[in-house]
């Protein structure tokens, strides 16, 4: 099992914890981290774009010339593609871009991607996080004593006081061990976890 140190909110070592390599010590699956990756992007997207093919566009009723002798190429209708105002070649068209993952293979990615963040000493366990008020300010301060520059916060209960103050923090998110995913956690350069997340993640996990 590895272990970590433990910090404070003044960034000062206060202790080690010992991380289950059920969840923390995985072989890693950059195939299913992959998979889980594009899975969230593209359940993201709209689909809603939408261009009009040639059989959509208005006009183009007739042959605009006749077929021979005019020196022209012959056409069969000025909506066609290579006219100004025709349809456009293989259009795109509203549709679903989302696709399933396997229980077992989001649970799979999501330790493989926790576990890659463990080799890279990328991340960081502190004792708790708890502010008296809302303020940015004391958000970025923890931050800037931890040295975390683009991070995911983890929170084992929802706190607004702490959601709050990281709110206007552009490179700085923040998450619940229930709402946790991978696509958050490998954008992040550093992931941070309070001892309560991760004693909860390794309770549903493990």
């Amino acid at each position: 099992m590895a272990n970590v140190a433990v910090y404070n909110m003044e960034g000062k070592e206060v202790g080690t914890i010992e991380l289950n390599d059920a969840v923390f010590g995985v072989e890693i699956n950059e195939h299913l981290v992959h998979m889980a990756v594009v899975q969230q992007l593209a359940n993201n997207r709209q689909g809603t774009q939408k261009a009009k093919t040639r059989s959509e566009v208005s006009g183009g009723g007739r042959k605009p010339w006749r077929q021979k002798g005019t020196g022209h190429a012959r056409q069969g209708s000025t909506r066609a593609p290579q006219w100004t105002g025709g349809g456009v070649v293989f259009a795109p068209v509203p549709r679903d871009y989302s696709f399933k993952m396997n229980k077992k293979e989001k649970r799979a990615a999501l330790k493989s991607a926790l576990t890659s963040k463990v080799q890279d000493s990328k991340l960081i366990v502190v004792d708790e996080l708890k502010f008296d008020e809302i303020k940015t300010k004391n958000f970025a301060t923890v931050m800037s004593n931890l040295n975390v520059n683009k991070g995911l916060v983890v929170l084992a209960e929802n706190d607004a006081n702490v959601v709050k103050s990281a709110k206007n923090i552009p490179t700085v998110d923040t998450t619940l061990v229930n709402t946790i995913n991978v696509y958050d956690v490998m954008k992040a350069n550093t992931v941070v976890l309070t001892k309560d997340a991760v004693a909860k993640i390794e309770e549903v996990y493990a």
